[in-house]
């Protein structure tokens, strides 16, 4: 099938970039939250990014107005039942992803591909909560989408090829690279990249080096783009937790355990850059420590 309508649940960082290349690349798109001021917020940032590029010179002026004309929002989720492709990109969160498939399932057209937007959860079981597993997949983008290369392709235990085709073709379209992961817990960036801040994170808890001295050694010595600390807070440290949490639980390993530090910076709400503290305090500008 041709995918030209694209439907997004979840108006945030990921969803909102998602919505961006989408829109820039020519396909329309349908955009909705369940919280009306994110949603109104989201499209706002995704105008303001494509405003930039078009201001560095990277989009001319009739390409900016075409492309933001492409995204539609809306308050309804069931309006997104005509699109040829839906992307969940709610939170990580397996009972409120299952919900949104539930409901959307009375006003999918027969054709439309379902597809979550999820960084480690089962697909096959997320796809089960759905009325057609057979046309269910995982469609994982990194983090910031605009910037990020890499897409990982996830198939359930039912996907169809004629599935994995479109989704492969959609990437393409995209000018980025798609990969195969098998549906294991974390897929395989995650299943690399979380552990390894996690331990990170151990290490700071065990006195071993500072947030400055740990950040420092990675990027300087094994020639990281960022510490693993300051990576945490871009991610958001609750959805790092989510993911060790789902590894902990599909992975018979202690090594999987989440290090009790991180626990406590999301029960005290310290989550990364959104909430404006976590291994960081942003509040004044400048990154400074908070241990």
């Amino acid at each position: 099938m041709t995918i030209q309508t694209v439907g997004i649940i979840g108006a945030g960082q990921m969803g909102g970039g998602i919505a961006h290349v989408l829109a820039l690349s020519g396909f329309r798109v349908v955009l909705t939250d369940a919280d009306p001021s994110n949603l109104e917020a989201g499209f706002g940032k995704i105008v303001s990014a494509i405003e930039r590029r078009a201001a560095a010179g990277k989009l001319d002026e009739a390409d900016k107005k075409d492309a933001i004309l492409r995204i539609r929002t809306t308050g309804a989720l069931a309006e997104l039942g005509t699109c040829d492709l839906i992307i969940e990109a709610a939170s990580e969160n397996e009972e409120v992803k299952c919900r949104i498939f539930w409901d959307l399932a009375p006003s999918l057209s027969p054709e439309t591909i379902l597809t979550s937007n999820t960084s480690s959860i089962s697909i096959t079981r997320l796809a089960s909560a759905s009325s057609r597993p057979e046309k269910f997949m995982g469609l994982h983008f990194m983090n910031p989408v605009p910037q990020m290369q890499l897409v990982e392709l996830i198939r359930g235990i039912a996907t169809n090829q004629e599935t994995f085709d479109a989704i492969k073709r959609v990437v393409d379209r995209l000018n980025k690279t798609a990969i195969s992961s098998a549906d294991f817990p974390g897929f395989i960036v995650n299943r690399i990249l979380i552990p390894m801040i996690n331990e990170a994170i151990s290490v700071l808890q065990e006195g071993v080096g500072s947030i400055i001295d740990i950040d420092q050694s990675m990027r300087l010595g094994a020639n990281h783009p960022m510490g693993p600390l300051e990576l945490a807070d871009f991610i958001g440290l609750d959805t790092c937790l989510a993911i060790m949490k789902v590894l902990d639980d599909g992975l018979p390993n202690p090594k999987y355990r989440p290090c009790p530090l991180l626990v406590k910076y999301v029960e005290a709400g310290w989550l990364g850059r959104k909430t404006g503290r976590g291994f960081y305090d942003y509040r004044t500008g400048t990154p400074v420590p908070t241990r």
